[in-house]
């Protein structure tokens, strides 16, 4: 029996998330209030990405339970299309995503942090507040992954989507340079257009090996046990 009832985690972290972002869009920053606002860094997007999904998560747990007291079918059909939905928001978003802005804020700054986070930010934003946007959001969705079992789409489809995302966000960043004729992040603004081109690629590759490594792990936290269970019968 868990410690602490998977119920109770979603919930607590869904909160988290809400304080995470209240605080945030709280935030005095010069960048807030340029073109794009807050939607123009991933970090954000993920954070909103994050909170939808354990939202989700928490309304699937408390319409489990109004369906276990009643007997409609109806009910269960909207509780299966909730469920449906839920696993292709962790395959597709919260996992690669959340992996991605993890992996690649910490592999930048501890290279050489003004390259995507630059000490000027030290003075706006507190270090826990840093930390629960570019750490525990792993450790998190790590948790959701191994207390529930998500199934993922097919791999062709769920990596088509998860590009779809990726190609959509670097056109996002793109248009927003149009307009402000300044990168998002600073890194793009130290490279040559060819490198911002293999850099781009890079980004969208690696994003499609988070999705890869998730269900790989998705699989062999739920998949393994039960095929040895199946092998032992």
């Amino acid at each position: 029996m868990a410690l602490i009832p998977s119920q109770v985690l979603r919930v607590a972290i869904l909160m988290s998330y809400f304080s995470i972002l209240c605080h945030y869009k709280a935030l005095d920053m010069p960048a807030h209030q340029t073109y794009g606002g807050s939607w123009k860094f991933l970090t954000f997007i993920d954070l909103v990405i994050q909170a939808v999904f354990f939202g989700l998560c928490v309304l699937i747990d408390v319409s489990s339970l109004l369906t276990r007291t009643g007997d409609s079918r109806e009910q269960e059909r909207q509780l299966k299309k909730l469920i449906g939905l839920r696993d292709w928001m962790m395959a597709v978003l919260a996992f690669p995503v959340g992996a991605f802005v993890v992996f690649t804020f910490w592999s930048l700054y501890l290279y050489d942090r003004e390259l995507v986070y630059p000490k000027l930010l030290d003075n706006f934003i507190p270090q826990w507040l840093n930390h629960g946007m570019h750490t525990t959001v792993l450790p998190f969705i790590i948790i959701e992954m191994r207390t529930t079992h998500h199934r993922y789409p097919g791999r062709t489809c769920g990596l088509a989507a998860v590009c779809c995302f990726g190609v959509g966000y670097i056109l996002w960043t793109c248009w927003v340079h149009q307009v402000t004729g300044v990168w998002v992040y600073p890194v793009l603004e130290r490279i040559t257009p060819l490198a911002r081109v293999v850099f781009f690629s890079a980004m969208t590759a690696v994003i499609c090996v988070f999705y890869t490594l998730g269900e790989i792990l998705n699989s062999y936290i739920w998949d393994q046990p039960h095929t040895e269970k199946v092998k032992g019968e």
